[in-house]
């Protein structure tokens, strides 16, 4: 009887290779996958390089050798440079069509018109954000909220689930975003909801090592965001970064945005964003998002960390 032979595995490219794209393409690469990838950082081209990725110099080209094609990018600009990149291709050029997987946090337009664009040319596109730091790749703990056409999801399925076993289909394009602003919504509650937790426990003489050791796991209190941000307010210290505070302002941004678009108050919310805005007066823009920490700790009085100035903040 003769053996069937194992089906080859798709070639995935990766455009966008910074924090998470970076990270899924040593992934990848470490399960066998053919991969390349683009970015205008060479820094991030040295790191796909020496994982054994190959290097392009376009999203055109990545597209073009490329079975499914990941797309993580920080920027609308961003979005609109690789979508004009690939669309720049005549239809009658494309040997075979890749499936886009889009995966950043934009505005839903902007979302819209890359799909739009591709899709004349036959290109599928799904919007698929994760939720998860790119830390916690090696725990499987990201979520895919992928939508879109159900047919490209179950193909492009084996390659998401490299990276972990929570792949959510939710339904038609556009969801996966607003699934991901719902999560991100609380995301950024949660973080200032730690930073007060842990002033909180400094002020009333507390040691707030007990508080994270009590409520971190608690099936009530405990949250992944918990357990992933209060060590780092604990030690004050924010860097290496698994949320950029510079980055994260464009989420709250797009999230505001999409909320009064569809007339819905988020107080709380919008409490928060003054202090993400605070925190980047006092010049953490590029420290994580957990150093909201220091806000709260400036207001309450408490004298600045190891090697920080003390600066006014008026949230």
């Amino acid at each position: 009887m003769a053996v069937k032979s194992k089906p080859a595995l798709p070639r995935v490219g990766i455009v966008g290779l910074g924090i998470m794209g970076g990270t899924m393409a040593e992934a990848l690469l470490q399960q066998g996958y053919t991969v390349c990838g683009c970015d205008i950082d060479a820094k991030a081209l040295a790191r796909l390089k020496r994982a054994g990725g190959v290097c392009m110099g376009s999203a055109a080209d990545v597209a073009s050798h490329s079975d499914v094609v990941i797309v993580s990018l920080s920027t609308s600009q961003a979005l609109a440079h690789v979508t004009q990149s690939i669309a720049a291709v005549p239809k009658s050029q494309w040997a075979h069509k890749p499936i886009v997987i889009e995966t950043s946090t934009l505005p839903m337009a902007d979302k819209d018109a890359c799909a739009n664009a591709l899709g004349k040319l036959g290109i599928v596109t799904l919007d698929a954000p994760i939720s998860g730091t790119a830390v916690r790749i090696k725990e499987r703990a990201w979520t895919f909220f992928v939508s879109g056409k159900e047919t490209a999801h179950r193909k492009v399925l084996p390659v998401l689930q490299v990276f972990t076993d929570k792949v959510s289909f939710v339904g038609p394009y556009g969801n996966g975003t607003k699934m991901k602003f719902a999560a991100n919504h609380l995301v950024a509650i949660y973080n200032v909801a730690y930073a007060e937790s842990v002033t909180l426990a400094r002020k009333m003489g507390l040691n707030p090592q007990d508080v994270l050791d009590l409520f971190g796991h608690s099936p009530v209190l405990g949250t992944g965001v918990m357990r992933l941000r209060m060590p780092m307010m604990l030690e004050r210290k924010y860097s290496p970064p698994t949320m950029k505070v510079e980055v994260w302002q464009k989420d709250m941004q797009v999230i505001g945005d999409m909320a009064k678009s569809v007339d819905c108050p988020t107080p709380l919310f919008s409490t928060c964003a003054a202090i993400y805005t605070s925190a980047m007066a006092m010049g953490l823009a590029m420290e994580d998002t957990a150093s909201t920490a220091e806000v709260i700790s400036v207001m309450a009085g408490l004298a600045p960390a190891k090697g920080r100035s003390k600066k006014s903040v008026k949230p």
